[in-house]
């Protein structure tokens, strides 16, 4: 599954926003306080919605008011284009989320999974409900029946304010709800801190690096067990890209914690985590999060560049790339011309605030002076510091 486009409505700095045609590698930059960090808390938004509810998403980002764009009234509306093999065919599906405040209360006023049945026609509503009903198609992998023998359930759930493909992604006979609920659960949306990376962890079991890096050591110790290849090629990374790293381990201290450990070479001793730079932590988290053995499919990072040396940056732009053509698509935001060197047109995109105070995007690829100077041999991240992305800077 990946995502080839997002649409937003009244979401903050994007009051009307469209972005086609999505790559699996993506790459925002703009000025601080243009909307990259709004962009990227869409698929927060979303992740917690699920997990909990729209009220408990809305809270968190100080209520509704304070999400819906400013001096805008209606709904908040969010729009994802994806593909997803249905019945052995990769097909285009939409999930169209629109949201709205009644009396002081938030309510899901419209949520949409629709995708076409066949070649041509209009796309069905496969889940369409409003307000805490509607109705979900229970059947839709039968493609050979008309549309008015597809089974429909209704369906009222316990508040208005809850989002259908919660409930109904549980079942597998509602494929799209089903696969869809698995995409967004599967989210990786970064918030790491080098402060929790650092932290031993009480002995227990992670496979995947939680969005802080809290359960660094566990993961380490996972891969090391039942990953070794993974694990030896992520050391050797280290080992090329940190001067002077030997050895990472995972070991288990006589409290029952585990603890990381760095190896100098040039040392007896090796050195627990918490003493070793911030760069080598965050180089070493990357690594690990970047060669899961099974992809997050949607993996947004902001500013990867800081703590890290910027001759590291073009080795990450690769690893991003390697990540995303093993399947999982990457959203990545910076300020750094280091990482956008390693880029190509189609993977750029910049942010522009307007007079109007919204936030628009454009593509590098979409502007001529742009792609004649790149073909010419000018890398991304000079034109880029020397303003050839209009409006990207601060004014």
């Amino acid at each position: 599954m990946r995502i080839e486009s997002i649409r937003l409505k009244n979401f903050k700095a994007f009051k009307d926003l469209k972005l086609d045609n999505l790559p699996a590698l993506a790459i925002f930059v703009g000025a601080n306080g243009s909307g990259k960090t709004t962009l990227f808390d869409v698929f927060g938004f979303l992740s917690e919605a699920l997990r909990n509810n729209i009220r408990q998403a809305l809270q968190r980002r100080g209520g509704f008011k304070e999400l819906i764009s400013r001096g805008q009234e209606g709904n908040i509306e969010i729009e994802l284009q994806f593909r997803l093999e249905i019945a052995g065919k990769m097909r285009l599906v939409t999930y169209l989320l629109k949201i709205s405040e009644k009396e002081g209360h938030p309510v899901v006023e419209r949520e949409i999974l629709r995708y076409k049945r066949g070649s041509s026609g209009k796309p069905f509503h496969f889940l369409d409900f409003s307000k805490g009903e509607g109705y979900a198609i229970s059947n839709e992998e039968m493609f050979d029946k008309p549309d008015r023998d597809l089974t429909r359930e209704n369906q009222t759930l316990d508040s208005p304010d809850i989002l259908a493909i919660k409930g109904l992604g549980q079942f597998q006979r509602f494929k799209a709800a089903s696969a869809f609920r698995a995409f967004i659960e599967n989210w990786h949306v970064s918030d790491f801190h080098i402060s929790d990376a650092r932290q031993s962890q009480d002995a227990a079991y992670a496979e995947h690096l939680s969005t802080t890096g809290n359960n660094l050591p566990l993961v380490a110790q996972y891969l090391f067990e039942y990953h070794r290849p993974v694990f030896n090629e992520v050391l050797e990374k280290m080992k090329r890209r940190v001067p002077g790293i030997a050895d990472v381990t995972a070991i288990t201290s006589e409290e029952g914690r585990i603890v990381l450990k760095f190896q100098d070479g040039s040392f007896k001793d090796p050195f627990i985590a918490r003493f070793v730079s911030d760069g080598t932590i965050k180089m070493f988290a990357y690594l690990l999060l970047l060669h899961d053995p099974k992809p997050h499919p949607v993996m947004c990072i902001e500013e990867p560049e800081n703590q890290l040396y910027p001759t590291l940056l073009l080795e990450l732009a690769e690893e991003f790339r390697e990540y995303a053509n093993r399947g999982g698509q990457v959203f990545v935001s910076t300020h750094s011309p280091d990482l956008l060197n390693a880029a190509l047109p189609e993977e750029v995109f910049w942010l522009v605030k307007e007079t109007t105070g919204y936030t628009v995007i454009k593509r590098a690829s979409d502007d001529e002076q742009i792609n004649l100077l790149y073909k010419e041999g000018n890398l991304l991240g000079y034109l880029w510091k020397q303003n050839f992305f209009k409006g990207s800077h601060p004014k």
